[in-house]
């Protein structure tokens, strides 16, 4: 939408998050004491070619380069700068007339006048004469960065119009955060994906850093200290940071993972949530050493993503294209920012913010991925279902025939509620059958007699082999079988070699509700089986089962 708008608008939005007219700033170290009255007199002594960072920390006066402007009713004018790492700030307004209109806020007042960007803002009093320069007294400035960074002077409206934007930025980013932390949570509760959790963790600490870097817990509670907001920042930039490690490590498969690589994994996660805590804990009595050894920390965040990536690589991962063009920008703009944080590179305000940016890419094409990611999983688990299913069907049918095996047939009968009529069909002298065409010409004998029999019991009805050459046909009073058809058809039936095969049928009625039921009808359809045989074969008998 940036993009497209107009020019000046386009401009205007850019530069929301630097307002003002930027102002040059000199340094020299404070003495106790001493009138800003005359250490603004005193010019020569302010050093304007020194970076900040290398006085170190302390105490330090800092004026700003003239600026030649007024605060009138219509047009009130700001101080502004980023908020840093301050014990106390005062601020000496001097007019072109020598007056001085004073500031002064220990910590938990600078809280009250952070913006949104964190940029803490002074307005300058009206006065009858124009600002001559501004003079700062910056009491325990940690110097990470600088002492003053940032100093600007702007109108009201620049000031509205860069916190409106700001806004705009973090709650689009909240509203991202929200939508796809509801969304994968939901997703977790019914799939139940590791990575889905991780994820969620990695969204929720980025949005508790948002909330803490734009200077939105300051409006939320106004009377933290800002030094507890900017060690609550740093904790929790590095909770987003362990999480993302443990998300990468849940989101690829399992085999990219060797001893080695899950044991480095554990121990950058430790080392980044180490790292936190100890800024949190201990910058307020060495803020330079933990600020330095919180950025190395994190630089050693690139060790085990990369070793992840090249093990993906290695390993053929399905998901590498997938995590590399997710995390690039993250990446790439984390090295950035710990360049500028240990002063390879100069400050920007694009750049300081540019993790908040970088990770909303991430987050929406990390959510492209898991949903790539859940697609490959579902195709696996359909495909693995539908393999089970062949292997049960499998499992269940005789490999001759394709009826159902006796430990099928018995598994689906038995239970059956109401009559049930059971047919048990044996092929009347089968071994003289093998003995005339072989065992082949036999097989094929069993299958033609397989295909009859479907092709003549009702829907309903169960067939099964449950022997060599016997058959069970199982059916219901209101779907019955007649035996004399399928003797019959047997007869007519087409057989290898024209050869002439019959059988023998006994069958029997009677329930079937659980494996007693099912011997007695067996031994009652086995009896009339046998009794068809004695009778010559060929032929069908019926028996009743005793009670």
């Amino acid at each position: 939408m940036l993009l497209l708008a107009p020019a000046e608008a386009r401009a205007q939005g850019w530069s929301a998050g630097t307002a003002g007219r930027p102002l040059a700033t000199c340094i020299r170290r404070a003495a106790p004491d001493e009138d800003p009255r005359r250490v603004a007199r005193n010019l020569a002594a302010f050093d304007c070619v020194t970076p900040h960072k290398q006085f170190g920390s302390g105490d330090f006066w800092v004026i700003s380069e003239p600026v030649g402007e007024r605060a009138r009713s219509r047009r009130p004018l700001n101080a502004r700068m980023l908020s840093l790492w301050q014990d106390r700030v005062t601020l000496h307004v001097i007019y072109a007339d020598g007056r001085v209109a004073t500031m002064s806020d220990d910590a938990v007042g600078l809280t009250k006048r952070i913006q949104l960007g964190a940029i803490v803002e002074y307005p300058i009093p009206r006065h009858t004469a124009p600002v001559d320069r501004l003079l700062w007294k910056i009491d325990g400035s940690s110097n990470l960065y600088a002492v003053v960074r940032n100093l600007r002077i702007a109108t009201d409206a620049q000031s509205n119009r860069a916190n409106l934007f700001m806004a705009a930025l973090y709650a689009a980013f909240a509203g991202l955060c929200i939508a796809l932390l509801t969304y994968n949570l939901a997703l977790w509760t019914t799939l139940r994906y590791r990575f889905q959790l991780a994820y969620a963790a990695m969204v929720a600490a980025l949005m508790a850093y948002a909330f803490t870097s734009s200077g939105a817990l300051a409006w939320l509670v106004p009377d933290i200290p800002n030094t507890l907001r900017l060690r609550l920042n740093y904790l929790l930039l590095t909770t987003t940071a362990a999480s993302a490690i443990w998300f990468a490590r849940s989101f690829f498969e399992e085999h990219v993972f060797g001893p080695r690589l899950r044991l480095l994994i554990r121990v950058s996660i430790g080392a980044l949530l180490a790292a936190g805590c100890g800024f949190a804990l201990f910058a307020p009595y060495a803020p330079l050493i933990a600020h330095t050894l919180y950025n190395w920390v994190f630089v050693s965040m690139l060790v085990p993503i990369t070793a992840i990536v090249l093990s993906a690589w290695c390993n053929r991962s399905n998901f590498l294209w997938l995590f590399g063009l997710a995390w690039a920008a993250p990446i790439v703009a984390g090295c950035l920012r710990v360049l500028a944080g240990l002063g390879v590179l100069p400050w920007s305000f694009w750049l300081d913010n540019s993790t908040l940016m970088s990770m909303a890419a991430e987050a929406l094409l990390s959510s492209i991925a898991i949903t790539y990611r859940i697609r490959l999983l579902s195709q696996e688990r359909d495909a693995a279902v539908a393999a089970e299913t062949v292997a049960r069907r499998l499992a269940d049918l005789d490999p001759l025939t394709g009826l159902l095996n006796r430990r099928a047939f018995l598994g689906q009968a038995i239970g059956r509620s109401g009559t049930q009529t059971l047919l048990i069909l044996d092929l009347d002298r089968f071994k003289q059958v093998n003995d005339t065409i072989g065992h082949d010409g036999g097989d094929e004998v069993l299958r033609t007699v397989a295909r009859t029999l479907r092709g003549l019991v009702p829907a309903s009805a169960m067939i099964a082999r449950i022997g060599g050459e016997e058959f069970a046909v199982l059916s219901t009073p209101a779907e019955p079988v007649d035996p004399d058809r399928i003797l019959a058809r047997l007869r007519a039936t087409r057989m290898p070699f024209d050869l002439r095969v019959t059988a023998s049928i006994g069958s029997a009625d009677g329930p079937l509700e659980n494996e007693r039921d099912w011997k007695a009808l067996y031994r009652a359809a086995d009896r009339a089986l046998f009794d068809a045989k004695a009778a010559g074969r060929d032929r069908a008998k019926l028996s009743a089962v005793a009670a």
